[in-house]
């Protein structure tokens, strides 16, 4: 039996972490499509075939920069979020909402009233850095479809349809700290 010279070992052993490097990420993608269908690893970016929505339809964009921690703020740990609505103003009646998930972390669209003389983006969160959901009028979270769900992952779209009277309303994002990261919208109804 003949052994391997030096250099033979050192080509066998880069050869087999080339080998386990492949196997690795050949495991990502496949654990990744079974907890996330549709996406490639853990981050999704699946299209959404997204159906022709009742109303004016309110687009409305989700996104963060950096990753999903960049450092304190408001003690919490959370990078720049931002929420944008397409328009500020609609008429009163069927709304639809089409959500759209630019960023690299879940995230959720849920429609609160907002009361007389309060400003977007101040309603107090609590200890699970979320803010209270009473009165809500609708949510979408849910990747490519309607309604309630985990969340609409990244690359992703979700949609809800209501029925709002005149008032003032803000969208916001109640995934823990995103709300106080920044992830609020005011949207009028006439």
């Amino acid at each position: 039996m003949k052994t391997l010279s030096r250099r033979g070992q050192v080509i066998l052993g880069i050869a087999a972490v080339i080998l386990l490097t492949a196997l690795s990420l050949i495991a990502v993608v496949v654990v990744g499509n079974l907890v996330n269908p549709g996406g490639i690893g853990f981050v999704s970016r699946a299209r959404c075939a997204v159906p022709n929505l009742p109303g004016p339809v309110v687009s409305v964009s989700l996104t963060n920069m950096g990753g999903p921690m960049m450092g304190p703020r408001n003690g919490m740990m959370g990078g720049a979020m931002r929420m944008t609505a397409d328009r500020s103003t609609v008429p009163h009646g069927t709304v639809s909402f089409l959500a759209t998930n630019g960023g690299t972390i879940s995230h959720e669209l849920v429609i609160l009233p907002l009361p007389e003389d309060q400003i977007p983006g101040t309603r107090p969160t609590g200890g699970d850095a979320k803010i209270d959901e009473a009165g809500s009028l609708g949510e979408t979270s849910n990747t490519c479809a309607e309604g309630a769900g985990q969340g609409i992952l990244p690359g992703a779209s979700g949609w809800v349809t209501v029925t709002l009277p005149p008032w003032r309303y803000e969208l916001a994002c109640n995934l823990p700290g995103h709300y106080a990261a920044g992830m609020y919208a005011q949207l009028t109804v006439t």
